[in-house]
């Protein structure tokens, strides 16, 4: 490249540019650690965006109507970070750049956002940002059919790189976004040909600008170092109703020694070579030193923005307050006043009818009282919406000629289905769930994961949880799924036993803000266990004492979804032979743990025998029940799996793995010795 005619050709250009490849050089030496490359060859067609496009005001990150700017390739973080320190937001202040990647700093080695207003999206596990951006942008054209295009009308930008395009999930997110013609997602190709093990064609052949197209994109290929050919492929990209993909032609690294190379993509710490760059750039000023003139045009770029801002306040003050208060309590994450109310109203409806129903039903019973007095939930599934039910009547479909629809059909995607459902939720104003098999949570995991990690209440609704499945066999019968799910941090695992339980699991997660849900829901029928109406939500405790002991009390059954009936059946025969036994139903392990020692020792106190009862692994966090809380390891067994499972009728094969009420009865019969 002849970076002299390029900073000849636009001087003004080339110095804003120049200032974040000199900071991502700077923070990464100082890091001793990072990826330099990638911003520094994106400054281009970061700035251009930025400067002339981006909608976004830099002392208000998360005013609703901002356009949205996702780095799929997390690993260059610093160049979003060098973009908001430039362009003067308060968080990313000139120290925490220079404690990039350093313990306490904001600017991790990946985009966080929880740590970072401006940050829209964890990124840095490839894919996952361009998937995620799906979402944002059905969120937007939801909320636009919604409240109209003068509180709702803006864009989503993505920076992505061949990593985030060789990814899997990256199919199942492109080909999302063109079914549903998404026009105002735009995908920034960063085209620079290296991976880190060398160039594309060592592991991939596949032609990028075809498959967007095939999939249904509108796509441009420019240069990606040419600020006149971005600003007008951006300008086209904007007057499609497609969803756009711009090809950018880029060098990784440029300007450094390790320009076009593999090298390029990590961290570039030589000294000389740093100011070798620098002297390329025409950069002669200090390390993290910014001019002044070059500061003031970025901070001029940051607040840009703040007309906008203003003018879409006035324009939202002049719709209905009704609008607003709906609005305004959609983006607080606030539930509804009436969504206890229905709750509680079909809990009594359950405790007095006592229907025999799946958990999957239940929560079919649960969301048909909950989506029309909370507008703001979507629903969906991967193409199993008839097993998940996770359709009500009221939601409409999601489509291009019925943008208010709330039930997206995301087909057999599961992956795509949970990143996308994360981005609504981190757009804001909408209360995303999805169903598939829990088996296939395999296939969502990464996106369950990150859900967890940002902190976002996105609800992950997984039936045929057990055994129960049946004749599908193994393939389809989770067993280690719930230890997967509870070993996760940050998440709540539902496991409701009856109609009762399912509604109060999603009244919880409805109104949770800052942690993700797993239900997980039987295929077979459950008689009713909660036969008496409780106004209380009693599986916000986790645990609760569902049957007390008639005779003295020497076990304690704990149980969980479709076993705590069996549970019931197994202290009736226990009993009938005077061994007082009290049944705990144990919907959520996550908040029964949040309990204090009190409620806990209530729940679980020191002297009975202990059996734990779930069709699952006792891996699933059994011990911590079963031998802490005052219990013992003498006093203690489980029933459940030790294996996978097997094809035959559900009935059948609770028999053959021994997850009944006689072999309930026979442990603890052999722990009183």
């Amino acid at each position: 490249m002849d970076l002299n005619a390029l900073r000849t050709a636009n001087p003004e250009h080339w110095a804003k540019a120049a200032a974040i490849r000199a900071l991502t050089l700077d923070a990464v030496a100082a890091a001793n650690s990072g990826h330099s490359g990638m911003p520094m060859g994106m400054a281009d067609v970061a700035t251009v965006l930025f400067e002339k496009h981006l909608k976004f005001d830099a002392a208000n990150p998360q005013w609703p109507d901002r356009d949205r700017f996702i780095l799929s390739a997390g690993h260059g973080s610093m160049l979003i970070y060098s973009l908001l320190h430039l362009c003067g937001d308060a968080q990313v202040t000139l120290d925490q750049i220079k404690n990039f990647r350093q313990m306490g700093a904001l600017t991790a080695g990946h985009p966080e956002n929880f740590l970072i207003d401006a940050v829209e999206t964890t990124t840095g596990p490839l894919g996952q940002g361009i998937a995620n951006a799906v979402g944002f942008a059905m969120a937007e054209e939801i909320q636009r059919a919604q409240f109209g295009r003068k509180v709702v009308d803006h864009y989503t930008y993505v920076i992505a790189g061949d990593g985030c395009l060789m990814e899997g999930i990256s199919q199942e997110a492109i080909g999302l976004a063109g079914r549903h013609s998404l026009g105002k997602l735009i995908v920034l190709w960063d085209n620079n040909n290296i991976t880190i093990d060398g160039t594309v064609e060592l592991s991939d052949r596949t032609n990028q600008v075809q498959r967007f197209k095939a999939s249904g994109w509108q796509v441009i290929e420019i240069d990606g170092h040419d600020p006149q050919a971005i600003d007008e492929a951006i300008t086209a990209a904007k007057r499609s109703k497609k969803p756009s993909m711009i090809a950018c032609k880029t060098h990784i690294a440029l300007g450094h020694a390790a320009q076009d190379t593999s090298k390029g993509h990590g961290a570039l710490t030589d000294a000389e070579q740093l100011q070798a760059a620098k002297a390329a750039y025409g950069w002669d000023h200090g390390a993290f030193e910014i001019p002044a003139d070059v500061k003031a045009q970025w901070e001029a770029i940051g607040s840009r923005g703040a007309a906008d801002r203003e003018a879409w306040e006035a324009r939202f003050a002049e719709i209905s307050q009704q609008k607003q208060d709906r609005f305004n309590r959609a983006y607080a994450l606030e539930a509804p006043k009436k969504l206890s109310s229905v709750v509680r109203a079909l809990k009594k409806q359950v405790s007095e009818e006592q229907p025999k129903v799946a958990t999957r039903k239940a929560s079919e019973m649960a969301l048909a009282v909950i989506n029309p007095v909370m507008t703001e939930t979507v629903g969906g599934s991967a193409d199993l919406t008839g097993s998940n039910n996770t359709k009500t009547g009221d939601l409409g479909v999601f489509d291009t000629d019925n943008r208010k629809g709330r039930y997206i059909y995301w087909g057999i995607r599961e992956h795509g289905m949970a990143a996308a459902m994360n981005g609504m939720a981190l757009h804001g104003g909408i209360r995303p769930y999805g169903g598939t098999f829990f088996c296939f949570t395999d296939y969502a995991r990464p996106s369950m994961r990150l859900a967890a990690l940002m902190k976002i209440p996105t609800v992950f609704v997984m039936t045929h949880d057990s055994i129960g499945v049946g004749e599908d066999g193994p393939t389809h019968q989770p067993v280690e799924h719930l230890a997967i799910c509870r070993a996760t941090p940050n998440t709540y695992v539902f496991r409701p036993a009856d109609a009762v339980e399912a509604a109060e699991a999603w009244e919880i997660a409805l109104s949770a803000k800052d942690s993700p849900s797993v239900l997980t829901l039987t295929r077979q029928n459950l008689p009713t266990v909660r036969t008496e109406h409780k106004m209380a939500n009693l599986s916000e405790k986790g645990a609760y004492v569902l049957a007390e002991a008639e005779n003295k009390r020497q076990a304690i059954l704990i149980a969980t979804g479709s076993e705590v009936s069996l549970a019931m059946e197994a202290k009736a025969k226990l009993e009938a032979e005077g061994i007082g036994t009290r049944v705990v139903s144990m919907p959520c392990m996550e908040l029964f743990a949040q309990q204090d020692e009190a409620y806990r020792r209530k729940v679980l106190p020191a002297g009975p025998v202990r059996v734990g009862i779930e069709a699952a692994m006792r891996a699933g966090g059994w011990d911590r029940w079963l031998l802490g809380e005052r219990g013992q390891e003498k006093k203690a067994d489980f029933v459940g799996m030790s294996s996978f499972g097997a094809s035959a009728p559900a009935g059948e094969l609770f028999e053959k793995f021994g997850i009944t009420a006689d072999a309930t009865v026979a442990k603890v019969k052999a722990l009183l010795g």
